[in-house]
Parts: structure tokens; sequence; C-alpha cells
């Protein structure tokens, strides 16, 4: 009976194809609050001491519970508590140190897992202490795990010299064989964290920083539980730490096929599952927000109040090639996305969605990221740099007066981008929305006459009797880098200048830059904190990178007058006296021009109809939480989006019953 059964299958195919359907996702999951979205890479790590990339972040973000948080909609930036039971003022000490308390609620319970039980523990979880968050920073200053922040933590009192003596004693192999624990445990305790009780620690500085704060808003200084770093090491089939995240936030990890699929679900144990009346600022919507808000939706009453994660499940697909995963997303199967070069002009028009758009519900957000872009000159170099006093002061003010960053945008990043007037970027302290830099719009023939004053009339060098020639080094050697390039060097052009571009590969470039051998550059910056103190530092002089100091001062800018203004302004509070020092600095930069300001860059979400609370962080911090979505109008959209051609299914059917029927009755008929 082989054969008739395989024709029968082939012809049930066949008739049932009409009723099939294209969704990746199970029937079951069609009435669930699940989140669906997509990973462009699979993380590196999700070890919260070293991960650092927003794929990271995606990941760790959800899983790890920070003690402080942003205020999810008020601009600018606001910190609020989270597992912290307050945000802690600082505490001037006499010698000039300062030192700052941290309370923990007293509510807090780690994630179920295997870890806890591995070493004693009567339960699957245990609670959440000051100790926790202590062991985490000592993880930050260990050598072995090689955080990329620790030169922050470097403040803490002793920090440094518990790294040091924790590498030197790890050559003995019987310290080095101890549980991590205990080896920490010998070699501190570190004088600038104190662990006062089960709830409380305190750390100590050794000079007023109050960006410090924004650090316990990361994951770096989320509660670590060492049985977990202990237990998670490879071996006897178990993971690694780096893949096995064990925290104490809304979502826990319950499975991770990195180049597939990633999946959190709900933890059960957070304090805000646990507790969802209590007025906790991270667990709760918030009750206000910043202008505008209301009229958006995003102070529903639906909503006010109301305990958080909205959402039951997140799931993030692994998608290396943006065309497919931006078709799904118009099916309805992803529930967020960017949007794609390819189909920009078909989606955005005018500033908006495309009509087409509207029609089907799509909404459009657009957020603006603590960034900037950014031309930079060397000043050290001879002839554009501080050596050429008046000189090169008039050829770095003709030379921004003539980049047209609005036609840059509109040619290379579809208009997504806000000019920049000065480097810090909307939404946070210090930005005026107000201030326009007299050297930031075009002005062809006020540029002309500087670069006369500056003895390069009409762009020729009186030394040599031709067009003065500069380098443009760059780290992009791509068509389109190229392209990108060449519009700074056509608008040079028009001034009379000779503008060569050095294109080299990325590393290539890095070496460039750390001996000092270029004149100008094209560089980005994206904040790690929301503060005016981590971009203006980009031209504070000890940060240079000329005399092997390495830093991330890549023009070599050093000027007297704003590095004491810098000085004043970093560790201050955001008060009036900060934001004239931040005016002040800003006027330096107006009149020296090390930088070229271009554009802070402007991202564009699409939301689907069924999505929820919107409203984009524009840094990389958690905020899915907030969110929610309508799964019952998502399949009813899905459905209607996705409707089967069912036609060429019955002609395929017909087709196969008149090839197939006589085939059966000869079958028979020579059985018979």
């Amino acid at each position: 009976m082989r054969g008739p059964l395989c024709i029968a299958a082939t012809l049930a195919l066949a008739l049932g194809a009409g009723g099939c359907n294209n969704s990746p996702y199970p029937d079951a999951d069609s009435d669930v609050k699940v989140l669906y979205t997509v990973t462009p890479e699979p993380p590196r790590t999700l070890d919260p001491a070293e991960a650092y990339s927003t794929v990271d972040h995606a990941i760790t973000g959800p899983v790890y519970e920070t003690l402080l948080e942003y205020h999810f909609l008020k601009r600018p930036y606001q910190l609020i508590p989270g597992i912290a039971a307050a945000v802690p003022e600082p505490r001037p000490l006499p010698d000039g140190r300062v030192a700052y308390r941290f309370e923990l609620r007293d509510d807090l319970l780690f994630q179920d897992d295997a870890c806890f039980s591995a070493f004693g523990g009567t339960e699957p979880t245990r609670p959440i202490r000051a100790a926790d968050v202590a062991f985490e920073l000592m993880r930050l200053a260990d050598p072995g795990v090689n955080s990329p922040v620790i030169n922050t933590f470097w403040k803490i009192v002793g920090m440094r010299e518990f790294s040091a003596a924790l590498k030197e004693r790890r050559e003995d192999e019987a310290f080095a064989a101890l549980r991590i624990d205990r080896q920490y445990e010998q070699v501190g305790p570190i004088p600038g964290l104190r662990v006062l009780s089960d709830t409380e620690f305190e750390i100590v500085l050794v000079e007023p920083y109050p960006q410090i704060l924004y650090w316990f808003a990361m994951e770096f200084t989320t509660p670590v539980p060492w049985e977990a770093v202990v237990y998670y090491d490879g071996e006897e089939g178990r993971d690694l730490f780096d893949e096995h995240p064990v925290g104490a936030g809304p979502y826990v990890l319950t499975r991770y096929d990195k180049r597939s699929q990633i999946v959190l679900d709900r933890n059960e144990n957070w304090y805000g599952a646990r507790e969802p009346a209590l007025p906790a600022p991270s667990a709760t919507y918030p009750h206000e927000g910043a202008p505008g808000d209301a009229e958006r939706g995003l102070l529903d009453p639906a909503y006010v109040g109301k305990a958080l994660p909205f959402i039951d499940r997140l799931e993030f697909r692994y998608e290396k090639e943006t065309i497919p995963a931006f078709n799904k997303f118009l099916q309805g199967y992803y529930d967020a996305s960017g949007i794609i070069q390819e189909s920009f002009e078909q989606i955005v028009q005018e500033g908006g969605l495309s009509p087409a758009m509207e029609e089907i519900g799509m909404r459009l957000e657009r957020s603006v990221s603590p960034s900037i872009y950014y031309l930079g000159f060397n000043m050290d170099d001879p002839t554009v740099g501080s050596a050429a006093a008046e000189r090169g002061r008039k050829l770095r003010q003709a030379m921004s007066l003539v980049i047209d960053v609005e036609e840059y945008t509109r040619i290379f990043t579809n208009g997504r981008g806000i000019p920049a007037q000065s480097p810090i970027p909307p939404g946070l302290y210090g930005y005026d929305a107000d201030y326009r830099n007299p050297y930031r719009s075009v002005d062809l023939d006020r540029a002309r006459a500087l670069l006369a004053e500056a003895g390069y009339a009409k762009g020729v060098d009186p030394e040599t009797g031709k067009a003065l020639r500069l380098t443009f080094d760059t780290g992009d050697t791509s068509s389109r880098g190229r392209l990108r390039y060449l519009f700074f060097v056509e608008a040079w052009k028009s001034l009379g200048l000779d503008v060569e571009i050095a294109a080299t590969n990325y590393n290539q470039f890095q070496e460039k830059v750390r001996k000092g051998a270029y004149q100008l550059f094209f560089w980005g910056w994206v904040a790690d904190y929301p503060d005016p103190e981590n971009f203006l530092f980009l031209l504070w002089g000890p940060m240079a990178r000329g005399a092997n100091q390495g830093g991330p001062n890549t023009a070599n800018f050093a000027d007297p007058a704003f590095d004491a203004l810098f000085l004043e302004m970093r560790n201050r509070p955001n008060d009036a006296r900060r934001l004239e020092l931040v005016a002040d600095m800003r006027d330096i930069l107006k009149r020296e021009r090390p930088w070229i300001e271009l554009f802070h860059p402007e991202a564009y979400g699409l939301y689907q109809p069924w999505m929820r609370n919107i409203k984009p962080l524009g840094m990389s911090f958690f905020t899915l939480k907030y969110r929610d979505l309508d799964p019952a109008l998502r399949s009813e959209l899905r459905r209607e989006w996705n409707r089967p051609v069912v036609w060429p299914a019955w002609v395929l059917g017909a087709t196969a019953i008149a090839l197939i029927v006589p085939g059966i009755r000869t079958f028979y008929r020579e059985r018979q």
C-alpha cells in the first residue's frame, strides 16, 4: 500500500494548501503578550561586567536590575530609584573625598536558579544583599574580568590597589585555586567600598564626581551572586557565566540560541511582580512626563500607576539581512523596526509616514540619540592647528562656514539628523535649542573673506603659489564612505582649497591618530551617560591623544581657559553656575573651531498599530517593561495582511486529481 499512501498524502497536501499560513510562530501564542523583535547579530557576552554593546544590553537590560534608572518619559533625562530606595546625595568629606551611601530595597530576590542549591541553599533563590553589589564592583577591578569601564571606577578609593594586589596574589597557585569570592575576601576589603549592612553600602571617591551615579543606572553595577559566577564555569556540562545570566530584573533568560532565537519570560521573583501595589518608581508606570506626552497618549489612565511589566515574553530572532527582516515586519511578524534605506522614501514622506503606512495604522517615532558626528582638526598640526595662531583659527572658521550639514544628511542619511551647533546633543543638561553657532550656517562670502584674512586668498598658499593642500584622514575605505568624504572635499574646493582624502582601514587610521600623523578627520561619539561632561571632556587638554596619552580628545585641543572651565563644570551639580560654565566653554569652541560640528543622529522607528507606550529613550537602556501590545488586534491584522492566495492551490489540486486518479485506478486494476 506504499504507493497509494504516498499518492493520497500528496493529494491531501495539495488540497490543504489553501488553509496554510506563513506565520513563523505557534498558534498557541496568538493570544499571548509576546514581543517579537530582531537582533542583528549575536550578543558578544551577557556578563554585566563586560557587556557594553547595544546588542548585549538588549538582553542584559531585562535580566539585570540596576540600582538607579532613567525616568521613562521625562526629558532632559532624570535619574530615579531602581532597586535602590532613593537616589543618594553626595557627602563631602574633610579630605576632599566624597561619599555616596546606597540603601537597597529590603524585598529583593534573585531569579530562581540551580546555582543557589549547588552551594547548600535550601531554596531556588535567595535575598539580594548589599554584598552582591560590592562583589560586582570588585569584579570590575578584577584583571581577569577585563571590564571596559574600569577607568571610571578607579575613582573609588583603593580600587586600583585592590586590582594590583589581586593580580600579584594569583601568582600563588594555591590562592588562584580559591573560590572567587574568597579571593576577594582575602585581598580586600577595599577602603572606598564598605558594606554597612545587608541593605546598605557606601562608596568613597578620591574626588568629587557627580557623574558616578549614572554608572549605577547601568548593568555594570548590578547585584551579581557569587554562586552564579562560580557555578557557571563551563565544566561538567554547565554553561559559562557569560551565557547564563542570573539577575533580579523583570525577565529571566529561558532560551539562548544566540544565532537563532533568544527568549526571556517574566521573572516571578521580581519585586514588582511579587508586590505590584508598591509605589516603586521603577516598577510602576509613571504619573507624569515631558510636555506633550499626555497629548501623545503616553499618560493614559489605563496605564498610569499600573504595575510593570505589561508584556509576558520577549523573543529576539536573529536576522542577519535587513531586507528580509523588514519584509517580515511589514507582514506583522515583528512588532517594531528601523527603516531600511531602500524603502525610506516609500515609508517616510515630508517628515511623516506615507499615506499607505498611515492607512494601515503604522506609527513613526523619531528620537535624537545623545551622540554627535563631527569633522575635527589636529590642533598639533602646524598648518591647521594652534601653532598657526590667528591664521590657523581663521582657516578653521572659513572651512566650517562652507559645510552644509542639512544637505549632507539629506543625501546620506535620508535627512535623519539634527544639525549640531555645539558638542552637546538634545536631551542633555546644557543643551540650548535656541543657540545658533555663527560658524555653522553656510556663508561662502564670509568664508572667502576669512580665508583671505588668514593669508590664503582664493585658497592659495603664498609659500607655493598653489592651492593650499591639506589631508583628510578617514577610517573607511568603502565606496560609500568615499562619497561621503567627497561631499566635504567639494565644499572646501569651493574656497580653492586642495583637500586630499587619505582613506585607510580603521586600525591603520587609529595608528595614524595615535602618532598624530593627520590634519583633518571625521569622527563620532555616543554618550555613555547623559551629561555634558561626557561630551565636553572630548576637548579637555589632558584627554588629548597626542604625546602618547591616547585619550578621546582626538583633536588634541588644549586651551587653558577651556580646561579651567571644564574642571569647574564637571564636578558641579546641575545649577545656574553650571549652565554659565557650559555657555562659556561653548563660546571658546565657537571661536577656536577645533571641530566642525555636523549632526546629532536621529533614529526613526516604525511600530505596529497594536503597540502601546512608545517613547524611545535614545540610549542603550531597557525600557521594554513600559510597553504593551494588543495580541487580538495583532492576530486580526496579521490575517488581513497575509491572506493566502488560494487559487493556485485549487488549480494544483485539480491537476493532481486529473493526473493521480487514473493512476490509482490502474494500480487497483493490476492488483486484481
